[in-house]
């Protein structure tokens, strides 16, 4: 079946029923995942830029759009979904595929080409969290601030935003909002989509599950700055470096090609990040700070794909000037170039 433009339907596979937008059944599968507090319309512009020799499928993961909202077992780091998202892949018959993993889903992709390397024919990665997770660490090599990983994990989200997507506000009138969010953090000011598709960004913003079991999740309290910790439920805290941690990624083999591909603005995922505890300590923004570094996210994740690279792994980073965090929207001339650039390399 050919079709024209994205298409959306529902995949029942033996862990849950995944909601997905694609647009034909042949050609290589090239997987788009993405980020947290979004879903897979977030792709839906780039999907249609892939020639018909590509075979693009974005799921929703748990919890997002349409997919189940099973609840999200935070110890397992990112694994619920990165086994959510194997079992689609089995169900369709996908075989080998390329994977375009963007924010958390850099991480879901991180987490699924080291448990199935052999299945993976090239990895994108798209402003990607670290692989030592989301807060807590200081340092290349990931080191944690606490024991406990306090700095990380569901007590860091904003509490007024969490409240706003749960009642499903549409509006622009407090910097929390999740249209404001969208326009200040998730793209560079001053771009902003077209309306029609600021509409549904925000549409797919307010899919996000909240609570204990979704997003943002459980926390504890820590004897340590800033006197949060993470819990063991729900998505953030999946996204904590007490659960998620990828420093191995060089052991791997076969060793699939890998683009690292970002926006230079990037204020989510950044080695100065404004959603860091320990950054905004030490501007002053979150009191108390006991002079916790903030967490070096680029200086990370170039870490690990240096060790990757040396030991024989095809790394190629990209960096996109004046780009935000979702550079696929802002520059999809770019950043597609860019990716197809790499999927082309691999039938070579």
């Amino acid at each position: 079946m050919t079709s024209n433009g994205p298409r959306t339907r529902h995949v029942t596979t033996d862990r849950l029923t995944v909601h997905l937008t694609d647009l034909r059944d042949e050609g290589e599968p090239v997987v788009f995942v993405h980020g947290n507090v979004s879903s897979s319309a977030f792709w839906r512009t780039t999907l249609s830029r892939l020639p018909g020799r590509y075979r693009p499928i974005a799921p929703d993961l748990r919890g997002f759009g349409g997919t189940d909202p099973l609840p999200v077992d935070a110890t397992r780091g990112l694994r619920d979904h990165a086994d959510d998202l194997h079992a689609l892949l089995t169900e369709l018959g996908a075989g080998r595929a390329h994977l375009v993993g963007w924010s958390m889903g850099g991480g879901v992709v991180l987490r699924y080409l080291r448990d199935h390397p052999a299945a993976v024919r090239s990895v994108t990665l798209v402003n990607p969290v670290s692989p030592y997770g989301f807060g807590g660490t200081h340092g290349v090599g990931g080191v944690l601030n606490s024991a406990d990983g306090a700095g990380s994990g569901g007590a860091t989200a904003s509490p007024e935003f969490v409240k706003r997507l749960a009642e499903g506000d549409r509006g622009e009138d407090s910097p929390v909002s999740p249209r404001s969010v969208l326009a200040g953090c998730y793209v560079r000011p001053p771009w902003r989509p077209a309306p029609e598709d600021e509409e549904a960004y925000v549409e797919s913003m307010l899919s996000t599950r909240t609570g204990d079991g979704h997003y943002p999740g459980d926390s504890t309290v820590s004897a340590s700055w800033p006197g949060v910790a993470p819990g063991t439920r729900g998505v953030l805290n999946s996204l904590s470096p007490l659960y998620f941690r990828i420093d191995d990624l060089h052991l791997i083999d076969p060793k699939p090609p890998v683009l690292w591909i970002r926006g230079d603005a990037d204020v989510i995922v950044s080695d100065t990040s404004l959603f860091d505890l320990a950054h905004l300590g030490a501007t002053g923004a979150v009191p108390g700070w006991d002079g916790t570094p903030a967490q070096p996210m680029v200086a990370q994740t170039r870490h690990v794909l240096d060790r990757y690279a040396a030991e024989g792994g095809a790394v190629r980073e990209v960096v996109v000037p004046d780009a935000g965090h979702a550079v696929h929207l802002e520059r999809p001339e770019e950043f597609t170039a860019a990716l197809l650039a790499l999927l082309e390399s691999t039938r070579a």
